[in-house]
């Protein structure tokens, strides 16, 4: 496992100060706030460690048939204001349903006495039902494309600020994140169709806790779904600077059980923009094929004033 990776746990694995109440640190982001995958992962554990047998702590054997154990099936979300990642982040918990099939949970982040994070989880019970997916799109073997460290320092002359190529490769240190096809700041000045596939795992081996693996894969999933918003429009995006942004909202439903130190494709796309805002949407697959995550996700995108 690597170091990266490591760290990246420790920021998981919250401090709990109160029955239902919980203190989390930052770690640094490629702009200089709180990353929001970073908030919206540590909320999830948060919620979970309220809910008996749900995991995030190493324990706990990976959801299926059979197993009573409660699983996280869904998340909403809202980015309520910037955070301060100089500060801690205090995460409260509201039991708001404990059911036999269904149990709900809320969490409001809180810094400098103010709101800066807002979601609401579902965690459901095992139970067989009905079963259809949509087909995984055609996409390349992820080993046959460059990692990170081979791919970004091609575009080290897009970014004004000299210091962007190494912020972005730390924040993909614990998580080996590659690009199907070029990203938004490799072509600049150039409207591509709104779609981008990228696939990511861990760096190492996780624990076989589920949640874990779902609180890994929201950290992932803030790192790119508005890419293809970008992409329409020939931005290079928050790296360049030629456009400004954040997200607004979240949501993702965890439909199978997957494994985030496996590989998974993170298919995206964005159907529309307009007031100020673009809309990603996406869907997340194993490598062979089952449909595990649905995601989509809307955040303010201006074109900076002159």
């Amino acid at each position: 496992m690597s170091t990266a990776l490591d760290s990246l746990l420790d920021l998981l694995d919250l401090e709990r100060i109160e029955q239902d109440i919980f203190r989390g640190t930052s770690r640094p982001a490629v702009i200089p706030r709180v990353f929001g995958g970073q908030v919206a992962a540590q909320a999830l554990v948060a919620a979970g460690r309220t809910v008996p047998g749900a995991g995030t702590n190493g324990s706990g054997p990976a959801s299926g048939p059979g197993l009573a154990i409660p699983a996280a099936h869904s998340l909403h979300a809202y980015f309520l204001r910037p955070g301060d990642p100089g500060a801690p982040i205090v995460y409260d918990v509201d039991r708001i349903r404990d059911g036999r099939s269904f149990t709900t949970r809320r969490v409001v982040a809180v810094q400098h006495g103010q709101p800066v994070f807002h979601l609401s989880a579902s965690f459901q019970t095992y139970e067989e039902g009905l079963e259809h997916q949509a087909a995984m799109p055609p996409a390349p073997d992820p080993e046959t494309l460059p990692t990170a460290e081979e791919s970004l320092p091609r575009y080290a002359d897009r970014f004004s600020d000299p210091g962007m190529l190494d912020r972005l490769i730390e924040a993909r240190a614990a998580v080996d994140l590659r690009y199907v096809d070029a990203p938004p700041f490799a072509t600049v000045g150039e409207a591509r169709e709104p779609r981008s596939q990228v696939w990511f795992r861990t760096r190492g081996k996780l624990a076989d806790d589920p949640l874990l693996h779902v609180c890994m894969a929201t950290y992932v999933s803030d790192m790119t779904l508005l890419d293809s918003v970008l992409l329409a429009h020939g931005r290079g995006g928050w790296a360049v600077g030629d456009v400004v942004g954040a997200s607004l909202d979240h949501a993702m439903w965890f439909h199978r059980p997957f494994r985030a130190d496996e590989w998974l494709l993170y298919d995206q796309e964005s159907p529309s923009a307009s007031g100020g805002r673009g809309l990603g949407q996406a869907r997340i697959y194993t490598q062979d094929g089952r449909l595990a995550i649905t995601v989509i996700q809307e955040g303010v995108v201006r074109v900076p004033r002159r």
